[in-house]
């Protein structure tokens, strides 16, 4: 709900007007009933315009008092926004944790629901895609599903209607990939292919796979899988198995599938009930996933040129022990979930008046996993009591320098593939070709320049934060927290 702020310096100055405009009509007045007389002579008027002119004086006086003195000391009743970071009337500490509280902070509860919702609807899903054996000449699920994404790492900001879940695949029974390093951009992110070994006999034997998910990678007789051949039958196979298992749901909400621009499979969840989480209808973006071993995977890679057949490596287990033994060491009371949701938010309002282009740039270089990727390389080097609740504001300002000095430097490692072999626990398990991979920069693909801007413009959303936050969202709520549900008030 927004909050009506009175203008000091336009308030007053009105009011003088006001009262020096009647003063004067009403000399103008009594001067004119005067004139009407009988003409006779008396001191009584003099004595009221006397009256008049000192009135008047005092008028002037205090409006002229008022504007050679420091606003809002006048009146301390009236609740002054601040105007500028260095005269803010409310404390840094103050302003982010009641904003946290009304527009980032999302409920357990609707939250907790969606999350029992979804989970039960994408096993039911895999489980009828499942192969108990692997297939003679197809692709078939595993059988599960690995949970990734903020949703699932309890630092989700914006609403609680959208969700991020791997679904792993089984190769044909006998087909043999080796995965291969493919690396266009230097020190950019590690992109892999999966070929076939040179003449293999088994693409000879099953045309109509290799004539579907290979492509022949020049006369030595590899063949590459294609992702987009993958994400085409996954799709397909995806429609099958929701018509299977589409009834026991259809009474709480209604169920679609789609694939959209970006080559993604959306499932969407629009409720009838007040089961599927208070009303919220939900998106799941299902992402077929290759093992690679040691719990890695592999999926398609975003933005990959046509005909490279390139995929990219994800390490969801890895990050959620990672996440596990950090939570372990921290105080109960620890403030870093919070503040890596504060720093999403200090992006999303810095960001919201940029244009398409530069809202891109913004959106691409401070993506939400180089945020965290920054956040969990400050957690590792700092000591746990540091993140204490009350060291908020301390430890948000150290992860926008690490940020503002990243980008100085054009360089933000990838946790798991930056070289740092000090850095992570020793119990950290990943593939082979991963630990053979150059060190990897997420921000390989961006110009100097746009990271200069994007640099800058950190700077000023954090110095202008009680600005950005007065005018970003006037009209909302509480997110996951306005949302009305039978159950909400037992939180």
């Amino acid at each position: 709900m927004s909050v009506y702020t009175l203008n000091l310096r336009v308030f007053w100055p009105l009011v003088t007007f006001i009262l020096s405009t009647l003063l004067v009509l009403h000399h103008f007045i009594l001067r004119g009933s005067e004139e009407k007389g009988d003409g006779c002579s008396d001191q009584g008027p003099g004595a009221i315009l006397l009256l008049k002119y000192v009135l008047a004086f005092a008028l002037c006086y205090f409006f002229i008092r008022y504007c050679t003195s420091q606003p809002g000391s006048a009146k301390r009743g009236f609740h002054r926004v601040p105007e500028t970071a260095g005269k803010s009337a409310v404390p840094k500490k103050e302003l982010l944790e009641d904003h946290f509280e009304k527009h980032v902070r999302l409920s357990p509860h609707v939250l907790g629901h969606s999350k029992a919702h979804v989970a039960k609807l994408v096993s039911e899903l895999v489980r009828v895609g499942r192969a108990d054996v692997p297939p003679e000449s197809s692709l078939a699920f595993r059988g599960d599903s690995v949970q990734i994404g903020s949703s699932y790492e309890e630092h989700k900001v914006g609403s609680p209607d959208c969700f991020d879940i791997l679904v792993p695949l089984r190769l044909p029974r006998g087909l043999k990939l080796e995965p291969c390093s493919y690396t266009p951009i230097q020190g950019g992110m590690p992109l892999v292919t999966l070929d076939t070994p040179r003449k293999a006999e088994w693409t000879r034997r099953h045309k109509a796979f290799t004539d579907t998910f290979l492509h022949l990678q020049g006369t030595a007789g590899v063949y590459r899988l294609s992702p987009d051949s993958v994400l085409r039958w996954f799709y397909s196979a995806s429609q099958r198995c929701l018509s299977a298992v589409r009834y026991p749901f259809e009474q709480r909400c209604s169920l679609s599938l789609s694939l959209n621009e970006g080559q993604r499979v959306q499932l969407h969840l629009t409720p009838r009930s007040d089961y599927v989480c208070c009303h919220i209808s939900m998106g799941v973006r299902l992402i077929p996933a290759m093992p690679l071993g040691d719990n890695a995977f592999l999926v398609a890679a975003p933005g990959a040129q046509k005909g490279e057949h390139v995929w990219t490596v994800y390490f969801p287990r890895q990050e959620h022990r990672l996440l596990d033994f950090l939570k372990g060491k921290l105080p109960a009371n620890s403030c870093h979930l919070k503040c890596l949701q504060l720093l999403k938010e200090v992006r999303d309002l810095g960001g919201q008046t940029l244009a398409q282009q530069a809202g891109a740039e913004w959106r691409g270089v401070l993506s939400s996993y180089a945020l965290k990727t920054a956040w969990l390389r400050l957690l590792l080097r700092t000591p746990p009591e540091a993140w204490e609740e009350r060291h908020l504001v301390d430890r948000l300002e150290d992860l926008l320098r690490y940020l503002k000095d990243s980008l100085q430097a054009r360089v933000l490692h990838h946790l798991l593939l930056g070289g740092d072999t000090g850095l992570l626990p020793e119990s950290m398990a990943l593939p082979k070709l991963v630990k053979e991979s150059v060190p990897s920069n997420l921000w390989a693909e961006f110009s100097a320049a746009s990271m200069d801007l994007v640099s800058a413009r950190l700077a000023y959303s954090w110095t202008h934060l009680h600005r950005l936050i007065r005018l970003g969202r006037p009209q909302r709520t509480s997110l996951g927290r306005g949302v009305h549900c039978k159950h909400i008030d037992a939180e």
